[in-house]
């Protein structure tokens, strides 16, 4: 027993019990010496990226604070210890805020003193007694509401620390997880909203992301990248999955006759996407069949891990490998971990990709199933209270073939509905204070979560969006084609603002000598996805919210006043007037507003 020990004995033991753990930490005793053996080779799950942050260490790199966590508690091993203090209801440090993000939990004081989880949703697709169950855990465990996300999935907020776990258990229950949707890991798989049900497609990738999710799921070792990976399956069809802004897009395409392959649908490989980084993903010339996507993707991944930079999180994505690489050098060193040359195809063998609608997800639409449609629903920037929640889900299943599709565009599709019960769905729709029906400008209307529940965010990006959608609609009535208005809270660009045809990101305002700010936001223009991909050019910076429907209106009267006919796209119609010719339009506005 210890007091059986005098104080000199006790000052020996301690020194004893320093010594053996020192010994552990440096991999023990050369036998027969005095002096420490080297450490031995990592293994495990976590190997890789073990071994990666001790290159970067022996190259003179730091590591980032995250990679340090990490190292130091794995956040799946850590998990009981996370669990049992959040019983408490006690906050999370910054360091097990990052680790509860592996499970699916974002503690985003001081915006909403809670945790939001996100979860995962393979392509999207929930049945309607998950969805009808979310509400309930929502309303048990949340704040009574849900947010539909830019990668097709659903955040639920306001969750108190005790209730962290009690949720994810619930969400086990309902056959989903939210595991490794948040921090240095692969996020949600998206893929076509209208998979197996649109008569364009050259693919369902229904089975492709699920099988990616799964692949993901049961592999420990693509967890604890450098930082978050993004994947998406775009099979073809008439609504677009926006994979331009992944790391790693699968883009079904239609090789002809000529190209060195066998003809046929195969998916072409494009890279390096990230519109907040002002960057699209890339064609690489690579096809692979369907099938080989998981193995292709789970190499580009692993030279990621191995070579990412682990010291500058802002420098950490695949984008700036692939930047200071080459693409021929990443690809060669996919192939190498795969053991085999990748096919490759001129773009000349490859068949026009069909065109987009952008109200696709909006409104009643036909199946490729005779007799059958789907019904995109409108929501207010992405929310739903949980008794909408359970309200749509009686309606998938009692009108429909009882699935719930999410889009990138932060709404979803009832899908299966009879043409005979389509009048019923859009009655019922409507009086849940929802619609079926979006105007040339809410269409596209896209916001992030902004600084109402996110601490990054320098603006409330919901709340103006909207006022932005009701301004327009009374002033600029005579708008007769979709125009897509992106708004995001700050540079991580959730709401990818660079691809909307008109994308405000949030900034602070300076008003007064004495440094007073307000919310604004700096307004780029002429941005494009799918058919005609592009990231915008900056017109405006630091334009207070207050102002910015007012300039959303200018430049969409000017488009009305200037484009050579209806065909003009806004995006056509910015490029063709140039940034200088948009930007004095503000002046103009400011002129014309003091006569």
């Amino acid at each position: 027993m210890a007091h059986d020990f005098d104080a000199e004995q006790k000052r020996y033991l301690e020194g004893f019990s320093h010594g053996i753990a020192a010994v552990r930490m440096t991999g023990g005793l050369a036998a027969g010496g005095g002096t420490a053996a080297a450490p031995s080779e990592p293994t495990g799950p976590d190997a890789i990226h073990i071994k990666a942050q001790d290159r970067t260490v022996a190259a003179g790199g730091k590591l980032a604070e995250q990679e340090k966590w990490k190292r130091a508690e794995n956040p799946f091993e850590g998990h009981n210890r996370l669990i049992t203090e959040a019983a408490t209801g006690k906050a999370p440090k910054p360091e097990d805020n990052f680790r509860w993000r592996y499970h699916g939990l974002f503690w985003v004081a001081p915006a909403q003193n809670s945790y939001m989880c996100r979860l995962r949703i393979p392509n999207g697709i929930l049945h309607h007694w998950q969805f009808a169950g979310i509400a309930d855990l929502a309303d048990a465990h949340g704040g009574g509401y849900s947010h539909v996300t830019t990668r097709a999935n659903l955040q639920v907020r306001e969750i108190a620390p005790e209730h962290g776990q009690p949720f994810l258990d619930g969400l086990i229950d309902l056959g989903l997880t939210a595991r490794g949707s948040g921090a240095d890991n692969i996020r949600n798989v998206t893929g076509s909203p209208t998979a197996g049900i649109d008569a364009q497609e050259l693919l369902d990738t229904r089975p492709l992301a699920k099988s990616w999710h799964n692949w993901i799921i049961n592999d420990r070792s693509l967890y604890g990248l450098p930082r978050k990976f993004n994947v998406a399956f775009d099979g073809g069809g008439v609504m677009p999955v926006l994979e331009e802004t992944n790391d790693v897009g699968f883009q079904a395409i239609e090789v002809l006759e000529g190209a060195g392959v066998e003809p046929g649908v195969w998916m072409r490989l494009v890279l390096g996407g990230i519109s907040g980084h002002r960057d699209l993903a890339r064609d690489t010339g690579v096809v692979l069949r369907p099938a080989d996507c998981n193995a292709v993707a789970d190499a580009i991944i692993r030279v990621f891990i191995e070579n990412g930079d682990r010291t500058n999180r802002n420098k950490s994505r695949m984008k700036y490998v692939l930047d200071a690489w080459g693409f021929d050098k990443y690809l060669a060193a996919v192939e190498e971990k795969l053991g085999r040359k990748l096919d490759r195809v001129d773009p000349a063998h490859v068949a026009p990709r069909k065109a987009t609608d952008r109200f696709a997800h909006v409104g009643v639409h036909r199946q490729v199933q005779p007799g059958l449609n789907w019904i995109g629903v409108v929501l207010p920037v992405g929310k739903m209270t949980t008794d909408q929640m359970r309200a749509l889900a009686e309606i998938s299943r009692e009108c429909g073939d009882g699935q719930i599709r999410l889009t990138v565009w932060q709404n979803f599709l009832l899908s299966g509905v009879p043409d005979a019960t389509v009048a019923e769905v859009e009655a019922r729709v409507a009086a849940l204070g929802l619609t079926t029906q979006a105007s040339s400008i809410r269409a596209g209307l896209v916001a992030c979560t902004g600084n109402r529940g996110c601490k990054f965010a320098a603006s409330d990006t919901k709340g103006h969006a909207l006022k932005i959608a009701d301004h327009v609609e009374a002033t600029v009535t005579e708008l007769d084609v979709p125009v897509n208005v992106h708004l995001t809270g700050c540079h991580h660009s959730c709401a990818q603002h660079y691809i909307g045809d008109i994308g405000l990101i949030g900034a602070k305002v300076v008003v007064s000598e004495e440094g007073d700010t307000v919310e604004g936001y700096d307004i780029v223009v002429g941005g494009g996805f799918a058919d005609n991909p592009k990231i915008g050019t900056e017109i405006w910076k630091a334009v207070k919210a207050e102002d910015c429907p007012g300039r959303v209106e200018t430049l969409l009267r000017d488009y009305l006043d200037h484009r050579t006919g209806q065909d003009e796209s806004f995006q056509a119609y910015t490029a063709r007037r140039g940034p200088e010719a948009l930007r004095a339009l503000a002046e103009t506005r400011m002129l014309e507003a003091a006569e």
